[in-house]
């Protein structure tokens, strides 16, 4: 027994020695000081002054400190450095300051006067700084700036570098300055060795040919691309595109939009929207799709044309748009569909055109022609043009290419005004047809009336041409010419069979009515979700409690004197912004008893 008590005791002593032997190496290490003074009035304060030759040297568990002068306090292991002061961290992280205080118990530094703070990706300037080696982080919050090579120079009101992941987190009047563009913005997580930047709040990217508005997303600085998902809008000069996500590419000039899409040219007055956007700035063009809709603004009636997809493309005096699958066109008095639209701003030319779907040869296949709707007339053939003044944004004229067919319902009974021919001219005003002309092998079934309005018969011919004269989608006067027989009938001795031309198909059901009717015929909207960035998480506090705790515990026990205890001030607290200081608790006042 008496042989283990003395065992046990020897390895105590060996432990407590090794705890003191580590204890005494976690001290501030004086690695040269050619003069030392003291001060009497503080005996524990140590002066160290360089020389000619060389600074004041100190060391600290991995971290080395050159300085003109220097104040240590061994008591509470703190130094006080001035000077030209030059602190190193290993290989990678170098700062100087003109003054630098230092805690070897908590481990924090504070500098201020010029600091700068480099590694091998960044360079941090500032007037004050923490730099916190447990944590491996500095942090400045009076204004900083920070440049990077290939990047540029961020600035910020408050400014953390977090050294073990290569993460700056940049927070109020946020400015990254970039030959190429600026970027400023509410809070910017930006990461030095892959130049990804995390946007917050609002924020604008800046440059000289677009302004780019997100609340939430990033931005690639090494590759010049973007992504943004929060009330994001790209300005190119006279383009705004705005959606859900975009997604940029500096490089290629081109911008891509999902969910939700609106671009608006304000230089030509149109607006597109969709779900899904491909932008070509020196293209100029635009590709759409998922509900895809163009629309013209004019001051009396807007025009909306209606696709699968869409394509804008030229200049804005010469752009073109094309809508193909499922095009529709609608306006107040005007409405179409076609397999395809094409519209020429530059001559003011629409075109709706339908493609030869039969490639299968089948006998039993019915072509189905493009149709226009003016009023009351139904307007269909080969091939529809439209020709329209930009400049009074009225429509001028229209052409038919073959199979031209034009219907309109008798005003009061069931029957149906038809003609028919090889090609139709038409002219309008006051966007409604004034003047008809029907070229090569006109027929014609229509119904006459008295002032009465009153049935008086129902003429059908056949003959070269024909040209009507129409007021208030009213037929006033009808010519034809070179007319192949044709006769009156009165209605009772009208065969049934005789009624309907060759190629008639009353296609009213599929008038749209209202911007809404233009989509009736699309498959259900399936939106996909937009993921990719992670919603604000506002900067974590660098005074942590762990923080604070260390700094409580670096507080120096109470010295006596003759006549009294003496509390010495916690140097290693003195920098701690005010509100993270421990006030003095007010004394509650004694309950008086009755």
């Amino acid at each position: 027994m008496k042989h283990k008590s003395i065992y046990y005791l020897v390895c105590i002593l060996l432990f407590l020695g090794s705890i003191l032997h580590a204890q005494e190496r976690r001290r501030i290490e004086i690695e040269y000081a050619p003069f030392m003074t003291f001060d009497e009035s503080n005996p524990d304060a140590t002066i160290l002054t360089r020389n000619n030759s060389k600074q004041v040297h100190i060391k600290h568990e991995g971290i080395e400190l050159w300085c003109d002068e220097a104040i240590y306090y061994g008591k509470q292991d703190f130094i006080e450095a001035y000077g030209k002061v030059h602190v190193k961290q290993g290989d990678t992280i170098n700062m100087t300051s003109k003054y630098v205080e230092y805690s070897g118990n908590t481990q924090l530094a504070f500098a201020s006067g010029t600091v700068v703070l480099t590694d091998p990706n960044s360079e941090i300037t500032t007037d004050t700084l923490y730099f916190d080696r447990v944590k491996q982080q500095a942090f400045y919050r009076s204004s900083g700036k920070v440049v990077r090579d290939t990047t540029g120079t961020i600035t910020s009101t408050i400014g953390r570098y977090y050294m073990k992941s290569k993460k700056y987190q940049f927070v109020n009047n946020v400015k990254l300055v970039n030959p190429e563009y600026v970027i400023e913005s509410k809070q910017l997580d930006f990461y030095t060795l892959s130049g990804f930047a995390f946007l917050f709040g609002p924020t604008t990217i800046t440059s000289e040919t677009s302004v780019i508005y997100c609340e939430r997303g990033f931005y690639d600085t090494q590759k010049d691309t973007g992504y943004f998902v929060k009330n994001s809008k790209i300005n190119y000069d006279e383009r705004i595109v705005e959606g859900d996500s975009i997604y940029f590419d500096r490089n290629k000039k081109f911008a891509s939009a999902t969910n939700n899409i609106t671009i608006t040219d304000t230089l030509n007055n149109t607006i597109v929207k969709s779900h899904y956007a491909e932008v070509f700035r020196e293209k100029d063009s635009v590709f759409v799709t998922k509900r895809a809709l163009a629309i013209t603004l004019q001051e009396n009636d807007s025009i909306f044309v209606h696709s699968d997809t869409l394509m804008v493309t030229g200049k804005p005096e010469k752009r073109i748009t094309r809508g193909y699958y499922n095009a529709k066109i609608y306006k107040s008095d005007l409405s179409g569909k076609a397999d395809s639209i094409h519209m020429n701003q530059e001559t003011g030319l629409t075109q709706l055109i339908n493609l030869d779907k039969n490639t299968a040869n089948d006998p039993f296949y019915k072509v189905q022609h493009p149709i226009l709707w003016n009023l009351k007339n139904q307007i269909t053939g080969d091939s529809i043009h439209l020709i329209s003044n930009s400049k009074t944004e009225s429509i001028d004229s229209l052409k038919v290419f073959n199979n031209a067919f034009i219907i309109s319902k008798d005003s009061l009974g069931d029957g149906y005004n038809q003609i028919s021919g090889q090609k139709l001219f038409g002219l309008f005003k006051n966007n409604s047809l004034s003047t008809i002309d029907i070229i090569k092998n006109a027929e014609s079934i229509y119904y006459l009336r008295n002032e009465d309005n009153e049935l008086v018969g129902i003429d059908k011919s056949k003959s070269g041409s024909i040209k009507v004269w129409i007021t208030e989608n009213t037929i006033d006067e009808m010519r034809k010419y070179n007319q192949i027989g044709g006769k009156t009938h009165p209605e009772i001795e009208f065969p049934e069979n005789e009624k309907i031309l060759k190629g008639f198909h009353w296609r009213d059901s599929e008038r749209p009515t209202s911007v809404e009717d233009l989509f009736k015929d699309d498959p259900p909207l399936v939106l996909p979700t937009i993921k990719g960035l992670d919603a604000y998480v506002p900067q974590k506090e660098f005074f942590d409690p762990k923080l604070l705790e260390r700094v409580k515990k670096a507080r120096p026990n109470p010295t006596k004197s003759l006549d009294t205890t003496v509390k010495p001030k916690n140097k290693a607290a003195r920098k701690l912004p005010k509100k993270f200081l421990n006030k003095p608790k007010k004394l509650k006042k004694p309950i008086k008893k009755n």
